[in-house]
């Protein structure tokens, strides 16, 4: 069973554009939220313990990618980094560290949730993982391990709540009662064979999900025509077969980039037997 969850939201600089700390009930360890700019002139103790931190960058085609690292003091690692910059050794520009510290924490802890949060971050595919090598051999004791490991479950609650999903995959699996996103969803029409889920973000289509292979232009808008195009170009996608669950806006979004041409998804997503979504989501209303 979930539990309900307290986070107290400080803006030190009285506005949500500067340094803010968020610290959950019960828990030892905090989130400070920090500019690039407001780095060098920092002048917080907290900032100068040992962490892990998260530095955000916005790519210039709009996609979302992070560099995860881990300091014994993670303000002189930023700092570090921003110099690597302006001599062009780091080819990343990043606007927003979230730094995460916690009582106690050492060298050996923070490779060990450097580690975790890399290899978390890569298997939700939100954003591309720019951290190349951390430490998977670090020896710690099963109590250690266990620590940390509720240290890494705040983090996730911690850092989504901060507004980066970047530890959360596109499909939970933990719904505690049975609502419409609970429902699996599926799209076959002749080699069309695609399944799907309504999710509290949009819309997934999962994995393995196979595409009609035609491209109805006069049907589709520009937008969505655009959209899949550039998904079946990527790496997301191969020989009209989807590689990785990927979030849509909507169902029909969902639909169009499946079929080829523009359809109403509540009208042809349905369930194994033959519910549609649309009448799915009239009997919750």
């Amino acid at each position: 069973m979930a539990y309900g969850k307290s986070i107290e939201l400080f803006l030190v600089n009285g506005t949500a554009d500067s340094l803010i700390i968020a610290e959950l009930s019960n828990w030892n360890g905090k989130a400070i939220k920090i500019p690039r700019i407001e780095v060098s002139s920092c002048n917080r103790d907290d900032i100068s313990q040992a962490g892990v931190y998260f530095l955000f960058c916005k790519e210039d085609d709009g996609s979302d990618s992070v560099y995860i690292g881990e300091a014994e003091n993670v303000k002189e690692r930023l700092v570090q980094h921003l110099r690597d910059y302006q001599s062009e050794k780091e080819k990343y520009y990043w606007n927003t560290a979230v730094i995460f510290i916690g009582r106690d924490l050492n060298k050996a802890l923070i490779r060990y949730l450097e580690n975790r949060f890399v290899d978390i971050a890569r298997e939700s595919k939100r954003y591309v993982v720019l951290t190349k090598n951390t430490y998977r051999n670090t020896v710690m004791k099963e109590s250690q391990i266990a620590v940390m490991e509720e240290f890494i479950d705040n983090v996730k609650i911690l850092i989504n709540a901060l507004g980066y999903k970047v530890l959360e995959p596109l499909v939970q699996v933990n719904s505690s009662k049975t609502t419409i996103d609970d429902e699996m969803l599926f799209i076959t029409s002749g080699s069309v064979n695609a399944t799907g889920r309504v999710t509290t973000e949009g819309f997934v289509v999962y994995e393995g999900s196979i595409l009609d292979n035609k491209n109805s232009v006069n049907s589709l808008g520009k937008g969505m025509k655009d959209l899949r195009q550039k998904l079946i170009e990527s790496n997301k996608v191969k020989n009209y077969v989807t590689k990785e669950n990927i979030l849509f806006s909507s169902s029909s979004s969902a639909a169009s980039f499946i079929l080829g041409y523009s359809v109403s998804g509540p009208q042809r997503w349905r369930t194994k037997d033959g519910k549609s979504l649309k009448e799915i989501e009239s009997n919750q209303t």
